[in-house]
This record gives C-alpha cells, sequence and structure tokens, in this order.
C-alpha cells in the first residue's frame, strides 16, 4: 500500500463525511473520522446580516474540514451541488493547501460505508 496520505470528503451545504488514509503521523489503512456538520442559521429579519452569519458560517465548516486535512497530499471531493467547487477554491486560496492534489466529483448522498469504498477504488486502495 502506498505511504501516501490520502483523503476523501463527501460534502453538501450542511453535512461531510470525510475518509482517510492517515492521522497526524502515519498513514495505512482507510478509516471514516468523525462527521463534520455545519452551523445552519435560522431565520434573520434582516437580509445583510443574514448573509454575513451564512458566510462566518460556512467559513467554519470550511476551517473544520481543513483540520482533518492536515498533512494530506491528495483529496477526492464529492457531493451534490457546488459547495465542493468552493471548497477546492477555498483551499487554494489557503497557504497550507495550496499545492493539495483535489479531484472534484458529483454524487448523490450515500453510506459512509459506501463512500469509504467509493474512495478506496477512487485511489485504487
Amino acid at each position: 500500500m502506498s505511504d501516501k496520505k490520502l483523503a476523501g470528503i463527501w460534502m453538501d451545504t450542511e453535512h461531510a463525511t470525510v475518509v482517510k488514509n492517515h492521522d497526524i503521523e502515519t498513514a495505512g489503512a482507510f478509516f471514516i473520522c468523525s462527521p463534520v456538520e455545519r452551523d445552519v442559521q435560522g431565520w434573520n429579519s434582516s437580509e445583510k446580516n443574514a448573509n454575513n452569519v451564512e458566510q462566518t458560517n460556512i467559513a467554519k465548516y470550511f476551517k473544520q474540514l481543513e483540520h482533518l486535512l492536515t498533512n494530506t497530499q491528495e483529496v477526492y471531493i464529492t457531493g451534490t451541488g457546488t459547495i465542493q467547487e468552493q471548497f477546492r477554491n477555498h483551499l487554494a486560496e489557503t497557504a497550507q493547501f495550496k499545492n493539495l492534489k483535489v479531484t472534484l466529483a458529483t454524487d448523490q448522498k450515500m453510506s459512509d460505508d459506501a463512500f469509504l469504498k467509493e474512495v478506496k477504488d477512487h485511489f485504487n486502495a
């Protein structure tokens, strides 16, 4: 098995499942990390305030995902909608991740086990 530190993320605007083959120190078998949930803003009387809160919540969501990608060399990102493209752009603008190899795809929601298999298949692991 490769000692390359790899990760896969299935994400939508509210939830992300992260699969990776490494912890802080070592690379090995793929495992599922704890799910990442985004704070969702309730009703707000001001459109400007609602937009500001939304942008803040997305930034926090991306930071949580960044933390799980520490030391990752290559990441496969998939999900519904366009949030994965926004996250890829966010990573490209972040110094720590600007050289990270990112592959994008689009998939419907799947079970954690199905996503684990998809990540292994993607990386031929």
